[in-house]
C-alpha cells in the first residue's frame, strides 16, 4: 500500500467515524429533549396536584369548625 493508498484510507476511517459520531449527537440530543419536554409536563403537573392538595387542606380546616345552627331555630 502507498502512501496516498494509506492517506486515503485513513481519511475514509475518518469520515465514517465522524457520520457516525454526527448520528450519535442527534439521537443524544432528540433523547434530551424529550426528557425536558417530559421533565416539563410533571413538573405542570406536580405544580397542580400541590395546588389540589392546598385546597383540600383548606377544606378539611374548615369542616372542623362548628357549623352555625340553621336560620330557624
Amino acid at each position: 500500500m502507498t502512501d496516498i493508498e494509506s492517506l486515503s484510507a485513513r481519511i475514509d476511517a475518518l469520515e465514517m467515524r465522524l457520520t457516525f459520531q454526527d448520528q450519535t449527537i442527534e439521537d443524544l440530543n432528540k433523547a434530551v429533549v424529550a426528557q425536558w419536554k417530559q421533565i416539563d409536563a410533571l413538573t405542570r403537573q406536580l405544580s397542580r396536584l400541590e395546588d389540589r392538595v392546598a385546597v383540600g387542606e383548606q377544606r378539611a380546616d374548615l369542616a372542623g369548625l362548628p357549623e352555625p345552627p340553621p336560620p330557624h331555630y
